[in-house]
């Protein structure tokens, strides 16, 4: 079945008339690649998976060889040992290397877990985005929505207040009464009051969008299109749980689990180790003509086996344990679907109604403006009361406010359910491939190192501050047409 397109979403431009970019204009696209570099909530993300990404080395290396160097330095304090075959001085050092050959499993199991977990967590880096991203989508699309609702506003007590001043000449010569004039300011004065509240809206988005992107929005630009949009709620529910990354994650999370209660179990094995000891002991010279007082060195080579008898029913507990996280996993894997398929039919519903408010808020403003245009004109013929052209005019006010309203929820509920079916083309919001943040990237890099010593620089912040951003006011350029 083809797929209907999604109607372009003019906000500004189809309300107050805006006609060539600005030079300094800002897009979707730039507001959504800055994010994606700038954002903190991502980049600690970023972070915190890679802190995932050492836990496969760390279970690694418990089935590494170990390697240590032990060296003790003693000299007699008196002046006279007690025992003369003591030597004043004394240096002994050993070198031992210790090699595990079977440990029940726990290594094995461990690494598996942890390989698991750190696919998990690039799923989750991936769910992150998303969800950043749509953020950034509803507060582009509120700043937006703000300022025609703050423009609008403006313009409604405009016309009130010449509608008051039209209505105090007529009260004077004795045309209309103090209840109409009386109608008038109360109208008025809610409208007042209304700006008011948009204005504080407008200062609210603002903020938000500086919290999210890093900078102030300058100019923004209507949102372009978007493809991809499913036809049903099946097909959105279906696309949702092949896709969804965060459903993905809570299955990597559960395949973990199983792997721990394996863990779990291997404390009841045994386990078996080689080790190589090599010691050497030296008098530094201190004892010279000490009968049997030479240095001495000495190479041991064996196996260590350990078999757990009783353990106070520690390992049986920590059995326990883990089949219970497990159960836990697989609970919330499930409570994950279940929100992945609210959500999804939700925001498909969500998305189809706003689509429809769109249609009949269209036909309401232009109803509205035809409405408005003929009672000032029955007014004019005493066939229209004052109170009616206020109702007219605030009617009007109203059908605009819902139109731009319905744009940016339809427009917000339709990105947020490409981003639950993981349907979003970075590249065509502004994110080329090879800028694209790869966390497979940084656990092939690191997976197969083994060396001590072998460290990260030292960590630098990203994500600039935004303490030095100037507070935002509700001051919305006049872009209507002269």
């Amino acid at each position: 079945m083809p797929r209907r397109p999604l109607p372009r979403l003019a906000i500004l431009a189809a309300l107050l008339g805006s006609a060539a970019l600005p030079a300094q204009a800002e897009t979707l696209q730039e507001a959504l690649a800055a994010a994606y570099r700038n954002n903190p909530t991502l980049t600690a993300t970023r972070a915190g998976q890679r802190v995932t990404d050492e836990t496969y080395n760390l279970q690694k290396a418990n089935g590494l060889p170990n390697l240590g160097l032990t060296s003790t330095y003693t000299e007699s304090a008196h002046s006279r040992p007690l025992n003369p075959l003591v030597p004043p001085r004394d240096l002994s050092s050993s070198l031992t290397l210790n090699v595990p050959v079977y440990s029940g499993g726990r290594v094995r199991n461990g690494v598996a877990g942890a390989k698991s977990r750190v696919e998990a967590g690039q799923f989750d880096v991936q769910a992150t985005e998303l969800s950043v991203f749509s953020q950034v989508v509803a507060a582009y699309m509120d700043v937006i929505r703000a300022q025609s609702v703050v423009a609008l506003s403006r313009n409604n007590v405009d016309v009130l207040e010449v509608n008051l001043k039209a209505t105090n000449n007529r009260f004077q010569v004795g045309d209309l009464t103090r209840t109409d004039v009386a109608q008038s300011e109360s109208r008025l004065s809610i409208a007042r009051g209304d700006l008011k509240t948009a204005e504080a809206s407008l200062i609210d988005a603002r903020e938000r969008y500086i919290q999210l992107v890093g900078h102030a929005p300058v100019d923004l630009q209507p949102p372009p299109p978007l493809p991809g949009l499913p036809t049903s709620p099946d097909e959105a529910v279906e696309s949702a749980l092949a896709n969804n990354p965060d459903l993905a994650a809570a299955h990597k999370v559960r395949e973990a689990s199983r792997y721990d209660v394996r863990v779990a179990k291997g404390q009841r094995l045994p386990t078996l180790s080689g080790f190589v000891t090599g010691a050497y002991g030296t008098d530094l010279g201190s004892t010279r003509g000490v009968p049997g007082a030479v240095d001495n060195d000495a190479v041991q080579l064996g196996a260590r086996l350990t078999l757990p008898l009783y353990q106070g029913g520690g390992p049986a507990a920590q059995v326990r344990q883990s089949q219970a996280r497990e159960q836990q996993a697989m609970e919330q894997e499930t409570a994950v679907e279940r929100d992945v398929i609210a959500q999804t039919r939700s925001l498909f519903a969500s998305w189809q109604a706003s689509n429809q408010v769109i249609e009949s808020s269209r036909v309401a403003v232009d109803a509205a403006a035809l409405s408005l245009q003929g009672v000032r004109a029955e007014n004019t013929v005493g066939t229209r009361t004052i109170l009616d052209i206020l109702n007219a005019e605030q009617e009007a006010f109203i059908s605009r406010v819902q139109l731009v309203t319905a744009q940016r929820n339809a427009y917000v509920a339709a990105f947020s359910l490409l981003a639950a079916m993981n349907r979003i083309d970075y590249a065509a919001f502004g994110i080329p491939a090879g800028d694209r943040y790869d966390p497979a990237a940084n656990f092939d890099r690191v997976k197969g190192k083994w060396f001590d010593w072998d460290d990260d620089p030292a960590p630098q912040p990203i994500s600039p501050r935004t303490v030095d951003s100037p507070a935002q006011n509700a001051t919305v350029e006049d872009t209507s047409a002269p």
